[in-house]
């Protein structure tokens, strides 16, 4: 089931002009604490984080060797192998001190047990060192695809670059269904590097191209959903400006005023979200916040020109693709990069946890990121609830399901057995060979169990009169075929 998603993602992307790109499960913490921001949930509260401290220093120096161990750090520092942090210089420093301390008590008492203060000050000084890089556990992948769009100069390529991604991403929060620490992503990305306007100084510009390349994003991630067979899948687009006065930051400061004057009727949760992330608050959950949202001031009613112009333009493109959508002027999504253009993808059979893709439009972010001024759009699916909404459906198919199972009765059969499963193998059909003779009831039975839609069944007239039986087990059928006469039967039902 995982093989048949994960396969359909790379035949329909593929479609789309779409290439694989396989970014690493790590990353350091400042690319998502840049790229996602560093008030959202995710960096804040959900991030696997590490310290990858140097394999050059010990894991617990005894006393005596504490001197030994912060020279080495001193020198692991200006060698560039422990990252310059101002704290962890501040706290080198005091660490020394503290250890001058210690080393003269050492040389005029009796032991370290008359010393537990000074030791303790000094072992806290060398905890609050960061002796190593900070990495952590990748929460999701457009960061590190837009980082590699840097560091391996992608925008010398013909644009746009349009990359797919699939594999396990990292988040701490309650587990529930569909919903893991360890989770699996399918993704995609549309970077294309833009020349700045240098007479506005103004890049972000509502154009047609823009919407267009939105919109043909979403078609191919419903056309995606269609091939799988996915039921109830509906869309919901919305646009959240850009970060202008007279856009969505004009906008965020007309919520945050209206939510300080219901703030006392609102969850903790969201009376945190006014001071660090007011959109968010629109995304709430909780039943008793919902006719309170309602009411609140919408982002469509403060769009600037260009950005009204923008989403206008990628509901008409949604029209001439015959994409159908709702708007949903609530959907701001979780993280901070996006802009314009913002979409989810709910589906049924999985309860309040709906959602398998989310997505949207992150003009800047290759460029906040030390890059050059570069376009981009991009969505992720939750793979493990879109698994779970076919289950749900019935349609989780057969986990070893075979195309032909291959019944041979009598020891001269064998050989064209096996013949004839490695031509079948190397036409592209599932075949099960069972090692040992079976008695013919026993090998349907086992054929049946397996999934197999046809039995090829080889007895020693079979083999001498070179016509082949071959038993459709669906409705219980058969016929008689040559061996060429076979693989051009299973092709056509195949087809």
């Amino acid at each position: 089931m995982w093989n048949r998603v994960e396969q359909t993602a790379r035949e329909v992307f593929g479609g789309f002009g779409f290439g694989e790109i396989r970014l690493p499960i790590f990353e350091p913490t400042e690319l998502f604490a840049r790229a996602v921001g560093g008030e959202t949930d995710i960096v804040s509260k959900e991030m696997y984080r590490f310290i990858d401290r140097s394999e050059k220093l010990e894991r617990n120096p005894k006393i005596r060797n504490l001197g030994r161990f912060i020279e080495k750090v001193k020198h692991l520092l200006k060698s560039g192998e422990i990252p310059e942090v101002d704290a962890t210089e501040v706290y080198l420093e005091h660490a020394e001190e503290s250890w001058k301390k210690v080393e003269t008590a050492l040389l005029e008492t009796a032991g370290p047990e008359h010393l537990l203060d000074d030791i303790d000050e000094l072992l806290a000084y060398i905890g609050a060192m960061q002796l190593g890089p900070d990495l952590a556990l990748r929460p999701e992948v457009t960061a590190s695809v837009c980082r590699a769009y840097i560091e391996h100069g992608m925008h010398a390529l013909a644009q746009p670059v349009k990359l797919y991604y699939m594999g396990p991403m990292f988040r701490r929060e309650r587990p529930q269904k569909g919903r893991y620490r360890q989770f699996y992503q399918i993704g995609a990305e549309v970077l294309e590097t833009v020349r700045k306007e240098v007479a506005s100084g103004e890049w972000l510009v509502a154009s047609a191209k823009d919407a267009a390349t939105d919109a043909e994003v979403i078609e191919m991630v419903m056309a995606y959903f269609a091939r799988l067979g996915l039921e109830g899948v509906q869309l919901d687009i919305n646009s959240i400006g850009h970060s202008a006065p007279a856009c969505r930051r004009g906008y965020v400061e007309k919520l945050k005023a209206a939510l300080e004057k219901v703030k006392d009727k609102l969850g903790a949760d969201s009376q945190r979200r006014i001071e660090t992330n007011p959109l968010r608050v629109l995304d709430s959950k909780l039943e008793s916040e919902q006719a309170i949202i309602e009411k609140l001031p919408r982002i469509g009613d403060h769009l600037c020109a260009d950005c009204a112009k923008h989403h206008a333009e990628v509901k008409r493109q949604l029209e001439l693709r015959g994409v159908a959508y709702q708007e949903n002027w609530r959907l701001v999504r979780g993280l901070d990069y996006y802009m314009r253009t913002t979409f989810e993808i709910t589906a049924r059979g999985l309860g309040s946890q709906n959602a398998v893709c989310g997505g949207g439009r992150y003009d800047g972010l290759v460029e906040l990121l030390g890059g050059p001024p570069t376009k981009g759009i991009g969505f992720a699916i939750g793979e493990d609830r879109v698994i779970l909404s076919l289950q749900e459906a019935g349609k989780g198919g057969a986990a070893q399901g075979r195309d032909v199972y291959i019944a041979w009765m009598g020891e001269k059969t064998l050989a064209t057995a096996i013949r004839a499963a490695r031509d079948l193998r190397q036409a592209g059909f599932r075949v099960e060979l069972p090692p040992v003779e079976q008695k013919f009831g026993k090998a349907l039975g086992q054929a049946d169990k397996l999934g197999a839609r046809y039995a090829l069944i080889l007895g020693e007239d079979e083999v001498a009169s070179g016509q082949w039986t071959v038993k459709t087990l669906a409705d219980g059928t058969q016929g008689k075929y040559s061996e060429a006469g076979l693989l051009e039967f299973l092709r056509k039902q195949k087809s």
